[in-house]
């Protein structure tokens, strides 16, 4: 480092505020010392900035406060589960404590982080100090730390926040608001109510850091732009949907530094059980965290406005802004997407302006898949943003080469290098520290705020007026209502279905009396359009050519005609996503899966209803307030805590082992852990050593290795199956394991290494076909049972299964026993399915006997991210034919 900029170091570090080559440090301090050396040496750099504070002068709520203000503090009351009363206080921008007091170092700052204990305390203290911070208990995480919301605002409305929640849940629900008048009052009277969520994602870690920084900025700042903000939104904070995994990741990053693994992601999972899949859960709420967000949302605070802020790969684009990338879900409001796409340009052209190359809009995030944090709002008439700026090391800095950057493409930016509409400056590469993370989040923050403060009445009225818009049929040919019929058999899984939907704010109904009407499956046909290609069209199959039937009590209904519509329309319908392909002619990857329909995944039946004979006011009707409404209706056993009341259906005696790899974490391996918990099936979870070593029959009798892929060490000759964890050796315990009686359970991914270490009689058909004339990414695929085996026992001829770039079998002779095959027509159910026929009649579930056990291999995944209840029972099945103890 020169003496020339060794001096400018010294000036960036006593103002922090560097220039925008290095980022620039929109960050309020604590009051400055009296000049230094230092300062006086810099006063001449810090004339020639001005000119570009100038463009960024919007941001200066930011800024350090340059006087102190008294500000007066009425007393407070507040709701007796926060506190039963806030003294009244007389507070300054100098006696509310920074993050830097507390943490001692600056958010941002290169090898620096805070843990959630520090964040939490931090928030707290900023709560005590403050009248515009109110922070609220909203449940605890998986493994049992407390989850926090940070309400911020304009003391009047922190010390009304119950008039504001009551004022949202009218506004969400327009059959609440009987008049115009009200309506206009009640937009009149309320706030926008924003939500700022971070770092569900971990290794994402920035924006939990920004998080206390925000939050003492909207705290303390007192120019006109912050008051606005404060007087007309209610921000919802929420510093991580994630605690245990800010905790895995910043202890893991503090055991690292200074070693080779300085800046490299955990070995584990940073979720107990889904890792980065926490944020796949939005529409099943399987975990704990997202079912208390969940809550927070569609059942208490409905807010406008959704911000989910991310991290994404390091030598791409700097910040990813919506608008997003096609196809969008066909159940978003045309609306939302404008108001999404209004939002994303703020913030993009904010961030432009405030020096920063590398924007990108338009590119590689799609509105199609329904089950994220950011995807859930447009469901719920409410807005959902995301930014995925580009990644540093953790907390340590990166360094992005013009070579890498050129390499680097997505659909929607063919180089990170080349400048077009949707990309129009290019960053050249170099260093890359988390505070320029930090700092374009910020930036961004403000520009959603400033629009939602801005716009105010705008943003309330358009909810408002989306929820109305779904109370009333767009179609005459669309559904009134689905039905889940009773007497279906499969009871546990009909009763989270139904409280899954009742917990994210759909209403549904149990019939206390038979109703009569039309029914039908909705089905995926193929038809030849207009163009004269051929494409997949939902139609329904009526269940009776002789008018309406019989729907009888004790059946369950969810009409249409409710605020959520669009959600349970995106639920229910099979999902027809279109045949997208690239210049090359390959298939274009999703963003995420292509089919989700949940009633196939859960194995219940759900027809759709067309038509009901009797009249509103003649339906007797009861509307279900939780699941253990449909568990006591159906004499299942109650929720009575966090545990779940299901029934083990393993036979005792049976010892069941899981394999954890050490080296990675496998989020299929996690979602497994998750199923056997959730049905409390003992296990115990073993890593490679437990193979590698020695034949595992002594411990176990059945062993299920979850979906993982092989990965090759690309620096060494070592095999992929050692590099993944187990050896060659560790396989041919395995098959010991196996002839000697016992079960080996293979899911997807797994399959491969051991068709091939155990020269099982299978080939992959799929193995090596090019996506141009095979694809399948997360789709729902109708396979066809051989009931008759006992693995398939309870299951129906006809089952719908969980595909995601999977496998296809052929057996190479008869040793192979086959349970079922891929379905012989119509095989895709909800999706996209390219290359049908490279699949049809195809072994997707077989049993391989050697010795005295057996290897079961499912080309698929059974318990696709806890989601797929349709397919478990063949997974106790095959654990049931195992010899126990």
């Amino acid at each position: 480092m020169d003496r020339h900029t060794l001096a400018q170091d010294e000036c960036d570090q006593s103002y922090g505020n560097k220039s925008r080559a290095s980022g620039e440090m929109f960050i309020a301090r604590e009051p400055a010392p009296p000049p230094s050396s230092v300062e006086t040496r810099c006063q001449a750099s810090r004339l020639d900035r001005r000119g570009k504070k100038q463009i960024v002068r919007f941001y200066k709520y930011f800024a350090p406060a340059a006087l102190a203000v008294l500000l007066l503090c009425a007393s407070s009351i507040f709701s007796g589960a926060v506190r039963a009363q806030r003294r009244t206080s007389q507070a300054t921008p100098s006696s509310i404590p920074s993050p830097r007091s507390v943490f001692g170092f600056n958010p941002g700052d290169d090898r620096t982080i805070a843990d959630w204990k520090q964040i939490t305390d931090y928030l707290s203290r900023l709560d005590k100090a403050s009248d515009r911070v109110q922070v609220q208990t909203i449940g605890t995480s998986t493994l049992g730390r407390t989850m926090i919301a940070a309400f911020i605002s304009a003391p009047e409305n922190i010390r009304n926040l119950d008039k504001y929640k009551a004022i949202q849940a009218r506004l969400a629900d327009p059959r609440k608001v009987p008049t115009d008048a009200e309506r206009d009052q009640l937009i009149r009277d309320g706030k926008t109510v924003v939500v700022i969520s971070c770092s569900i994602h971990s290794t994402e870690i920035v924006a939990s850091q920004m998080a206390p920084q925000l939050a003492y900025n909207l705290a303390t700042a007192n120019d006109a732009d912050t008051l606005s903000i404060l007087r007309n939104t209610i921000l919802i904070l929420v510093p991580s949907p994630n605690p245990d995994g800010v905790d895995i990741v910043a202890n893991w990053y503090r055991k690292t530094l200074g070693t080779p693994n300085e800046g490299r992601e955990p070995p584990e999972l940073y979720h107990h059980y889904a890792g980065h899949d926490d944020n796949r859960d939005w529409f099943m709420l399987d975990l704990k965290e997202t079912r208390n967000i969940t809550r927070l949302f569609w059942k208490e605070w409905f807010p406008e406005i959704v911000y989910d802020i991310h991290q994404q790969g390091s030598n791409g684009s700097r910040f990813f802004v919506p608008p997003f990338y096609d196809p969008a879900n066909p159940h978003i409001a045309a609306l939302l997407l404008r108001q999404v796409g209004l939002i994303g340009h703020k913030m993009a052209a904010d961030v432009t302006a405030a020096g920063f190359k590398g924007i990108l809009t338009n590119a590689l995030y799609d509105t199609w898949w329904h089950g994220g944090f950011r995807t859930a709002p447009y469901f719920h008439n409410s807005i959902g943003i995301l930014t995925e700026a580009s990644s540093a090391r953790i907390m340590t800095p990166s360094n992005v080469t013009r070579e890498q950057l050129a390499r680097s493409n997505t659909r929607g930016m063919a180089s990170a290098m080349e400048a077009t509409t949707n990309f129009p400056n290019p960053w050249p590469g170099g260093a890359w520290h988390p505070r320029d993370i930090m700092q374009m989040e910020l930036i961004a923050c403000h520009s959603m705020l400033s629009l939602a403060s801005n716009y105010r009445s705008d943003y309330l009225r358009n909810f408002y007026e989306l929820g109305k818009a779904n109370l009333a049929s767009s179609s005459s040919a669309e559904p009134i209502a689905y039905l889940i019929p009773a007497g279906q058999g499969r009871d546990e899984n009909v009763a989270k279905m139904i409280g899954t939907l009742v917990e994210q704010g759909v209403e549904v109904y149990r019939l206390d009396h038979e109703l009569h009407g039309i029914t039908g499956a909705q089905n995926l046909t193929t038809v030849t359009n207009e163009r004269g290609a051929k494409v997949k069209q939902i139609v329904v199959a009526l269940s009776s050519s002789q008018g309406s039937g019989e729907i009888p009590a004790g059946s369950y209904i969810i009409f249409l005609n409710q605020p959520y519509r669009q959600n349970v329309l995106a639920l229910f319908e099979p999902q027809v996503y279109p045949d997208r392909t690239t210049a090359t002619g390959e298939a274009e990857r999703p963003y995420d899966v292509a089919g989700w329909t949940l009633p196939m995944s859960m194995g219940v039946d759900a027809p759709a209803v067309m038509s009901i004979g009797e009249a509103a006011n003649e339906r007797k009707l009861t509307l279900i307030e939780s699941e253990n409404d449909v568990r006591r209706d159906l004499a299942l056993q109650l929720w009575a805590n966090d545990k779940s009341p299901i029934p083990n259906p393993i036979k005792a005696g049976i010892r069941v082992g899981i394999y954890q790899n050490s080296r990675a974490g496998n989020m299929d391996e996690g979602w497994t852990r998750y199923v056997f918990d959730t049905f409390n099936v003992p296990y115990k979870s073993f890593n490679e050593a437990s193979v590698n070593d020695a034949n595992p029959r002594a411990g176990f009798d059945a062993i299920v290795l979850p979906s993982e892929q092989s990965r090759a060490n690309p620096d060494s000759d070592t095999p992929a199956e050692t590099a993944r964890g187990i050896s060659e050796r560790g396989y041919a315990n395995l098959s010991k394991f196996v002839e000697d009686g016992g079960t080996l359970i293979c899911f997807d991914g797994s399959c491969a290494a051991v068709v091939r270490q155990m020269k099982l009689p299978l080939r992959n058909v799929l193995a090596g076909v090019r996506s141009s004339d095979f694809y399948c990414p997360g789709s729902v695929l109708r396979l066809n049972v051989d009931t008759a085996n006992p693995i398939a026992r309870t299951m129906s001829k006809d089952t719908d299964a969980y595909f995601i770039s999977s496998s296809a079998f052929e057996a190479t002779d008869n040793k192979v026993h086959v349970i079922a095959r891929y379905a012989k027509d119509d095989v895709l159910r909800s999706g996209w399915l390219k290359g049908e026929d490279k699949i049809k009649d195809k072994i997707a579930l077989a049993e391989v006997t050697i010795g005295r056990g057996r290897v079961v291999l499912f080309a698929f995944r059974p318990q696709h991210r806890g989601q797929t209840w349709g397919t478990f029972p063949f997974i106790w099945n095959a654990i049931n034919l195992s010899t126990g103890q």
